[in-house]
């Protein structure tokens, strides 16, 4: 008896899923709770388990966009076969090797083919010659022009042609081929890669995006990281970055500006009085945004543990819905490729998005001196309809402050 594997429900927004890879081959033998295929949605890739031991039968075929509760596949009962598929094509290969001196056979034999006409060898040949069949006399049956006829013929002597015509203008000589590999290559998107797409051009269309600058001197959280990181990684178990202290401070900042934090649901403004921040992260499918959940309330250390986890499982395509789900703010680094600037898109339907950038030495005017600083460029894109000009520059000039005094975010000033 057969049991079929069908599409787990994974989300009650979630109506369909794409079948991205199988773990395991027809015909092969699964244990229970094995993992035989991955599954991607359009918020995260999973992998359905085995519900039973047995024989696999694939159904569905990767890149098969399915629906919840369709039939993935079926495992029936017994144990792994122990023959393949050779022998079977033992004798279609037989059968063919037969076929090869039959079909010779025929093309010789003159019987086999209509009065005053050459057999394929024969034909063959003459074209070869350059004869017209309709001039030689078959010595077959019937005057039927066999391979010996063809052989013997001899092209006869054309006569003296007509004045011949004016020669056509040459043709235009073929541009030289392009040195190089031309070669393409077609992907069908993924569910995850189409959502992206739609979300962002959603947000271009459906909001008034604005974007404001401004830069942040790195140095004293440069200086007090490499004070206190070899204690803070003893301490804790984990090193202390640049993120943790980014999201202390639009943390900080969104409690002192709540539009930024903020979202639009209908005729609606809704304010949370929380920061779920949500942090961009690059994975091998595309880009994902897990949450870090109460933010405001964490420490450095809880936050860059919360990272790390959070950024591992990106990695490893085993973020759930559930952490991918919500959030009230975003940061995003495209300082780790190397960006200098840039404007970020809204993570809908959030209303701002932090955008942070490489470091780099430049000089700047401090105390009245030209010194070298390590210097980013931030960048933060907000929603007009919410968000005032007054609110976001406000709102980014108050991060400024607390990154470069660091010292305020452990005071709470």
């Amino acid at each position: 008896m057969s049991l079929e594997i069908k599409v787990p429900t994974v989300g009650e927004s979630i109506t369909e899923v794409t079948l991205s890879q199988w773990l395991k081959q027809d015909g092969d033998y699964v244990e229970m709770d094995e993992n035989i295929a991955e599954l991607e949605s359009d918020k995260a890739t999973f992998e359905l388990p085995a519900e039973k031991a047995g024989i696999l039968r694939i159904i569905a075929q990767e890149g098969d966009t399915l629906e919840i509760g369709a039939v993935v596949c079926t495992i029936e009962e017994g144990e792994a076969p122990a023959g393949g598929s050779a022998p079977a094509a033992a004798p279609a290969a037989e059968a063919s090797s037969t076929a090869a001196p039959a079909a010779a056979a025929k093309d010789e034999d003159p019987d086999s083919y209509a009065a005053g006409t050459a057999s394929p060898a024969a034909a063959k040949i003459l074209r070869e010659k350059g004869i017209d069949p309709s001039t030689i006399k078959g010595t077959g049956k019937d005057g039927r022009i066999t391979k010996e006829d063809a052989e013997k013929a001899q092209p006869v002597a054309k006569t003296a042609a007509p004045a011949a015509k004016p020669a056509a203008p040459a043709a235009t000589p073929a541009a030289a081929p392009v040195a190089g590999s031309r070669n393409e290559r077609r992907e069908k998107l993924s569910s995850l890669r189409k959502t992206i797409a739609k979300r962002l051009v959603a947000v271009k269309n459906e909001t008034a995006m604005l974007t404001t600058f401004n830069e942040v001197n790195m140095q004293p959280i440069m200086d007090l990281r490499a004070k206190y990181k070899d204690t803070f990684k003893e301490k804790f178990g984990i090193g202390l970055g640049f993120m943790s202290f980014f999201t202390k401070a639009v943390t900080t900042a969104l409690a002192e500006w709540p539009a930024v934090n903020a979202r639009i649901e209908e005729n609606e403004i809704v304010y949370s009085d929380f920061a779920d921040v949500s942090i961009a992260v690059s994975a091998p499918k595309g880009l994902v945004v897990p949450v870090i959940r109460n933010a405001e309330s964490m420490s450095l250390e809880q936050i860059e543990k919360a990272i790390a986890t959070l950024a591992g499982k990106a990695r490893d395509n085993k973020l759930t819905i559930d952490e991918m789900t919500g959030g009230t703010f975003t940061i995003t680094n495209g300082g780790v490729f190397g960006s200098m600037m840039s404007t970020p898109i809204i993570n809908a339907p959030q209303s701002a998005i932090l955008g942070m950038h490489n470091i780099i030495q430049r000089p700047i005017a401090e105390n009245g001196q030209v010194v070298i600083r390590p210097m980013m460029y931030i960048a933060l894109s907000y929603d007009h309809r919410i968000i005032d000009g007054r609110e976001s520059v406000s709102f980014l000039v108050r991060v400024k402050q607390l990154l470069e005094d660091p010292a305020r975010l452990l005071l709470g000033v």
